[in-house]
């Protein structure tokens, strides 16, 4: 990836060097003119550069070393000095498209530094018919990248980024384009289609057609190279036309797997045997939508343990395994499987792993070329919420969490990758149940201080003053990691201690907090709440309608667990180029549906609002 520009331009200096000693012979020396200062870097102190300002006659050079001098007041992250010099020579400037594209450039380097990106990029928008040389150009397309990523428009990024490319030498070139390639990985498919046709810059619109093939027929390879070599045709001078990604090659040598013999591990006796019935009526359901006389799908029973099921699923010759369900099973396959001499009704392959799609996961495991792990986690619930409330512009959200092991679990998650994406940590407060949640709304609010303060003055002056509390400004949003029970008391906590002072925040939520059955007067407590859940779950449709009046007692938990069976045996004829090309996405009813390198299966949840008492998708 592209390391970030802000003391020298050292792709432009490269460049350069090209430009300059790129001859097979070496010319003369010949001594530069006196106008002749380079702009490409500012390699000495800003006070230097304004004192050879001051001693020129020259009004061109002047001008050069103001901006050199801007330039090293921007390296300083002085924004302050370095607007004060651009400012100084705005009307002196001679008219050179060299020095007029360059008090551009650092005028909107200055705007990046007080985080002022629209005005930045309206800054860097050159007249067309100046010409300019490549290392002013590539400074350009490169800083125009940087200030796409940070105001979150990733295909205007790609766009810099595709026309950076073509003034670069081979091996920068080849950088940008695995940076262009990593971008486009998590872009939906009709994203891409949609911004696939600008005839206007072909290079780009060429990456997007391109992403957009690996993603629509990653799942048949056949088809995939028959399209990739029609997208070739077309493009043969477009850099990936010249060299395939790496991991786009990697998919074109996965074998997609087809068994014919599937192996379902569940308990199906025993305490959990009515949860895992759900899951069980999920993979049975897909399997019904589409039959197949050429496959079969066997249950076995992991109540007497996970291994003696795994082994008689080997020896009725499966040829992939999903499950089991319950986390303690999955560790104890992943404990290494007895190599005792296998019995007449084993052969060697029993003791063998077969492709496996775990319904679980587990903290510890060595990642294997054919064993995956697909979990309804609340962990990964919340991670996922981090990523929801970054991606909505918050910055300061306030995290109230239950106080157990799941309240704890999905708050250090939460704060993971929140850290990672501001390196700043989420404020968290763990409330208990009662009593003493009101307690943990009023102090994480700062409404008890508050009144503490009020309290104080009517102490000092009378209980005549009338004041009323008033709550933190500071936040600009609320995750509640709640059970159900919980957040119809939890939300309205909320309500009544924002004062009249402060505007009400956005309220977010994980699906546990989804109330069961909810009364129309308990749904209008809700308003204005924003809820993460699976997409088949926030939609009405005739195919939950007939789950409803077939299982009409079952809890939302259980119709998730229905839906992960579903989306499991979906699943099996896309995992292996799911895991070639990591940003390759399925839209399945739990989720948009990614592996990564090690074999997890990441969910990206869709998310409602409670509006006039219904809960809706977004």
């Amino acid at each position: 990836m592209l390391k970030r520009l802000n003391t020298t331009k050292l792709i432009s200096i490269a460049v350069l060097s090209a430009v300059l000693f790129g001859c097979g012979t070496t010319p003369a020396p010949i001594k530069p003119s006196v106008t002749q200062v380079s702009l490409v870097s500012a390699s000495l102190q800003p006070t230097e550069y304004l004192a050879l300002a001051a001693k020129s006659n020259n009004q061109e050079v002047q001008n050069r070393y103001a901006l050199l001098a801007a330039h090293a007041f921007i390296n300083d992250g002085d924004a302050g000095s370095a607007n004060k010099t651009l400012k100084s020579i705005e009307k002196s400037l001679v008219q050179k498209p060299e020095l007029l594209a360059e008090h551009k450039y650092l005028t909107a380097r200055v705007l990046e530094l007080t985080s002022t990106y629209d005005h930045a990029l309206a800054e860097l928008d050159y007249p067309s018919q100046w010409k300019l040389a490549d290392w002013q150009m590539v400074a350009s397309y490169q800083f125009k990248a940087r200030l796409y990523q940070h105001i979150k428009q990733p295909i205007e990024q790609v766009r810099q980024l595709s026309l950076l490319s073509s003034y670069l030498p081979a091996s920068q070139a080849s950088e940008v384009n695995d940076s262009i390639w990593r971008i486009l990985q998590p872009m939906h498919e009709q994203t891409l289609l949609t911004f696939s046709q600008d005839s206007a810059s072909p290079v780009f619109a060429g990456w997007l057609q391109l992403a957009y093939i690996a993603k629509h027929y990653a799942i048949d390879p056949n088809q995939l190279v028959q399209h990739l070599g029609d997208w070739q045709q077309v493009n043969p001078t477009h850099p990936a036309a010249i060299k395939l990604p790496t991991d786009l090659e990697k998919a074109l040598n996965v074998k997609p797997y087809n068994p014919k013999n599937i192996a379902v591990l569940l308990p199906q006796s025993g305490a959990r045997a009515t949860l895992a019935s759900t899951v069980k009526q999920g993979i049975m359901s897909r399997y019904l939508v589409n039959p197949d006389d050429s496959v079969s799908i066997n249950f076995f029973d992991t109540a007497k343990g996970a291994q003696a099921a795994y082994q008689a699923a080997i020896a009725s010759g499966a040829e992939f395994i999903i499950g089991p369900l319950l986390q303690s099973e999955v560790e104890q396959l992943q404990q290494p499987i007895s190599t005792s001499k296998p019995t007449s009704a084993q052969s060697d392959a029993a003791v063998q792993r077969v492709p496996q799609l775990y319904l679980n996961h587990i903290e510890n495991f060595i990642p294997d070329d054919n064993q995956f792990y697909f979990a309804l986690s609340p962990a990964n619930e919340a991670r996922d919420a981090a990523k929801k409330l970054f991606d909505d512009g918050i910055t300061m959200p306030l995290l109230l969490a239950s106080n157990n092991a799941v309240g704890h679990r999905m708050a250090d998650s939460f704060n993971q990758v929140w850290t990672e994406l501001t390196q700043q940590p989420a404020e968290v407060h763990f409330y208990d149940a009662g009593d003493q949640m009101k307690v943990t709304v009023q102090k994480s609010l700062g409404v008890i201080d508050s009144k503490e303060r009020i309290a104080r003055i009517k102490a000092l002056l009378g209980n005549n003053i009338e004041a009323d509390f008033r709550s933190r400004r500071d936040i600009d949003a609320i995750y509640m990691i709640s059970g159900n029970r919980d957040l119809p008391l939890l939300k309205p906590f909320i309500d009544v201690n924002f004062s009249v002072f402060a505007d009400p925040v956005p309220l977010y939520a994980s699906s546990r907090s989804r109330v069961e059955g909810s009364s129309r007067e308990t749904a209008q407590e809700l308003n204005n709440l924003n809820i993460s859940d699976i997409p088949w779950l926030l939609q009405n449709s005739k195919e939950t309608q007939l789950v409803e009046d077939l299982w009409p007692s079952w809890s939302y938990s259980q119709k998730r667990l229905y839906i992960m069976g579903y989306d499991a045996l979906e699943l099996v004829g896309k995992l292996a180029q799911m895991r070639a090309l990591p940003g390759y996405q399925f839209s399945g009813r739990s989720g948009m549906l990614s592996v990564s390198p090690d074999g997890t299966v990441n969910r990206e949840l869709s998310w409602g609002r409670y509006k006039r008492g219904n809960l809706r998708s977004q």
